[in-house]
C-alpha cells in the first residue's frame, strides 16, 4: 500500500508567481498548471504587470517578450530601474530564438530563457530551480547582513576595573533578535551599562535594534554632561523612540545601570526589562520595573540604588534565559529557577559557563532554545 502524500502547501505559504502574456489561452493554461505548485496571477501585458507588481510584489517573474503596450523587454527595464524590483527573478518566455533577443535580455537583467514551444514541465523545473537558487542567495545574505549586525549590537570588550570580575556570553539562535549591550565609561571607575530587547525577531528586529543602539550611545553621550542619573536618560531615550519616524512603532525594553566601582553602588532604572539578579548571602530578585519604551511619552521612571559587598554580583540578562522551557515543556524555569543557580555560580570561575551547563541538561533539546545574553560583574572578595 503506497504511503499517503503529504498535504499540499496552503496558498498563503506558497511562493507567488506572476505570468505575463497576451495570448489568452496559454496565459490560462499557464495559471492552471503552475497553480498546482505556486500562487499565481497574470496580466495580459506589461502595463498591466507593473500595476500588479507595484501593488504585491511577486516572488517571480515569466512573461513573454512580444506584447501589445508594453513588451517584455520594456517591462524588465522598468523593473531594473527601481531598486525594489530589480531582485525579483525573471524568465523570458518568447517565440524568438535569435541569439540577438537572448543577449538583450541577459543585458536586461533576465535570468533566464525559454523557447515557445516549450513543455510545461519544463518550465516548472526552471522556475523550481530559480526559485531555490534565490532562496539560497537570499538566506546566505541575511545571515551576513544578520551576523554584521550581530556584532555591531555586542561590545568587543567589557569593562574591568580594580576589584572586579566581568563575564559576558551571547548565544544568538539563527539569526537572533534584537537582543542588544553596550557600555562606556565617561569617567574613570565609572561605567553604564545598558542592556535591552527591542520587539521582534530576525534580521528586521536587529535592524531596529542597531538604530535604537545609535539613539541610545547619543543619548548617554550627549546627556552626562547634564546628569548623572539612569532614569533621567531613559526618558530622554524614550522620548526620541517616540518622535523619530524610524522606529516610532518600535517597543523595547532597556536596562541602564550606573556601576561606580570605586564606591561600590549600582543605580539603575528598568523600562519593563527582565529583572537583574543580586546574588548575595541574601539572593534575591531585583523587582521595581516602569514601563516598556515606546508607549508613552508621559512615561515617568525611577533611580534605584544597590550596594555591592564583597563577593556579591549582579546578572544581567535577556528574556532567553528565563523563558527556556523544562524538560516537559510544562513550565519555563523562570527567575525563581535561574536565582539559586546564579547564586551558586558565584564561586565558579567561569559563572556564566556554569549557569549554562547546569540548565542546558533540564531543557527539551538539550540547549537553549532562543537567543541568550547575559552580563555578570562581582565584586572580589579579597
Amino acid at each position: 500500500m503506497a504511503a499517503p502524500s503529504s498535504p499540499p502547501e496552503s496558498s498563503e505559504t506558497q511562493p507567488a508567481l506572476l505570468i505575463v502574456e497576451d495570448e489568452r489561452a496559454l496565459r490560462r493554461l499557464l495559471e492552471y498548471q503552475l497553480g498546482k505548485h505556486y500562487q499565481v496571477r497574470t496580466a495580459a501585458h506589461g502595463e498591466e504587470a507593473l500595476d500588479q507588481i507595484q501593488a504585491c510584489p511577486p516572488d517571480l517573474i515569466v512573461s513573454d517578450i512580444m506584447m501589445p503596450r508594453m513588451d517584455g523587454f520594456a517591462l524588465q527595464e522598468e523593473l531594473q530601474a527601481n531598486k525594489n524590483t530589480r531582485v525579483i527573478p525573471f524568465i523570458f518566455l518568447t517565440a524568438k530564438s535569435d541569439d540577438e533577443s537572448r543577449l538583450k535580455g541577459l543585458r536586461t537583467g533576465v535570468d533566464d530563457y525559454i523557447t515557445k514551444p516549450f513543455d510545461t514541465e519544463q518550465l516548472l523545473s526552471r522556475i523550481d530551480r530559480l526559485m531555490e537558487r534565490t532562496q539560497v542567495f537570499r538566506t546566505k545574505l541575511n545571515a551576513e547582513i544578520g551576523q554584521d549586525f550581530s556584532e555591531r549590537l555586542m561590545p568587543r570588550s567589557l569593562p574591568k576595573p580594580e576589584g572586579y570580575r566581568t563575564f559576558f556570553v551571547n548565544q544568538p539562535r539563527e539569526q537572533g533578535g534584537g537582543d542588544l549591550f553596550t557600555w562606556t565609561e565617561p569617567e574613570p571607575g565609572v561605567f553604564y551599562l545598558t542592556l535591552g530587547d527591542v520587539m521582534g525577531k530576525g534580521l528586521q528586529a536587529k535592524f531596529y535594534a542597531y538604530t535604537f543602539l545609535s539613539y541610545i550611545r547619543g543619548t548617554v553621550h550627549a546627556m552626562l554632561e547634564e546628569t548623572t542619573s539612569p532614569a533621567a536618560l531613559m526618558k530622554r531615550v524614550n522620548d526620541v523612540l517616540l518622535s523619530d519616524e524610524v522606529v516610532e512603532e518600535t517597543f523595547a525594553s532597556l536596562l541602564i545601570v550606573r556601576w561606580d566601582a570605586e564606591a561600590h553602588t549600582l543605580t539603575y532604572t528598568n523600562a519593563g526589562h527582565c529583572h537583574p539578579l543580586l546574588l548575595s548571602s541574601d539572593a534575591r530578585i531585583v523587582e521595581p520595573s516602569d514601563l516598556v519604551l515606546g508607549l508613552q511619552p508621559d512615561a515617568v521612571f525611577h533611580d534605584h540604588a544597590l550596594q555591592l559587598e564583597r563577593g556579591d554580583a549582579l546578572l544581567l540578562y535577556t528574556d532567553g534565559l528565563i523563558e527556556q522551557p523544562l524538560q516537559n515543556r510544562s513550565r519555563q524555569i523562570g527567575e525563581e529557577g535561574v536565582l539559586p543557580i546564579a547564586a551558586d555560580a558565584r564561586a565558579a570561575s567561569e559563572p556564566l559557563s556554569d549557569i549554562i551547563q547546569k540548565i542546558e541538561p533540564n531543557t527539551p533539546n538539550g540547549t537553549f532554545d532562543d537567543d541568550l545574553l547575559m552580563f555578570w560583574l562581582q565584586r572580589e572578595k579579597e
